[in-house]
């Protein structure tokens, strides 16, 4: 029998503030789950309610008040949930759902990255400093565990080239830095993980996720950046038939700086 599964991943800059636009893309496109980053909401005021009564039963958060935050919403049951506090911050950046594709189980982990700053000196910048040992700890839990796994979520990267609208004026730019995309590569290759989305769209092809709110005409201007990653491990990474950017979500109104990005696997 074929197994179908849409996952949708989307940093949406307060949950809360953007339902609309929330149920937009479940009424738009009806993905199978949606994984959240970014939610800037505490777990007691998560709106479960709506969620559950578009038929998103499944719902697993690590929220916390104004900052951070990561949520997992389902029509497919979890056969398990976990959190993990990376860096031992209290920051909540991680959650991770074990659901059933094509009779087994695949684990997957949403991700919120943090962002690191403005200045890429992790000697006088605090929070790259703690960006690059975020991605350190990842890729060290990556490489201790094997399994069916699917990562998504704001890595807050652009790793490559044609990731960002401008490779040479963005390279002493946090996300685009060299030090932080050899890391995250890194952080890939200890998982033996594949980058679904450059599967679909060629290394010489721009692809971005991100457009940043100070542009008065973000469309016109397309100065955007890929933040937001899909990756695998190798045994489903051959299921993934579809992925696409939903850019034009980054005009609904009072739309993220992100564009949710859908991924289809069938088996």
């Amino acid at each position: 029998m074929t197994d179908h599964l849409t996952v949708a991943t989307w940093n949406i800059n307060s949950v809360r503030l953007r339902m609309p636009i929330v149920e937009k893309l479940i009424l738009d496109h009806g993905p199978d789950i949606i994984c959240l980053q970014e939610t800037k909401c505490p777990d007691g005021n998560f709106p479960f309610a709506p969620l559950r009564k578009l038929g998103y039963e499944h719902i697993a958060i690590n929220g916390q008040k104004g900052y951070h935050g990561v949520a997992t919403i389902s029509r497919r049951p979890f056969l398990s949930e976990e959190k993990i506090d990376y860096c031992a911050k209290g920051d909540s950046r991680h959650v991770c759902v074990d659901v059933e594709f094509a009779g087994s189980r695949v684990s997957l982990h949403n991700f919120y990255v943090p962002a690191g700053g403005d200045e890429p000196d992790p000697e006088i910048n605090d929070k790259f400093a703690h960006k690059l040992a975020f991605l350190n700890e990842m890729g060290e839990r990556f490489a201790a565990h094997s399994g069916s796994r699917m990562i998504v979520g704001d890595l807050n990267i652009a790793p490559y080239e044609h990731d960002v609208w401008s490779h040479k004026k963005l390279l002493k730019v946090v996300s685009h830095t060299p030090q932080e995309c050899d890391l995250l590569e890194a952080v890939r290759a200890a998982g033996g993980l594949t980058d679904v989305m450059r599967n679909f769209v060629p290394m010489e092809e721009k692809l971005y996720t991100w457009w940043s709110y100070r542009a008065k005409d973000w469309s016109a201007a397309d100065k955007g950046r890929r933040l937001d990653h899909v990756w695998t491990s190798p045994d489903i990474a051959g299921t993934a038939t579809h992925m696409e950017v939903l850019r034009d979500a980054r005009g609904w109104e009072k739309p993220s700086d992100h564009a949710p990005v859908l991924t289809r696997l069938q088996a």
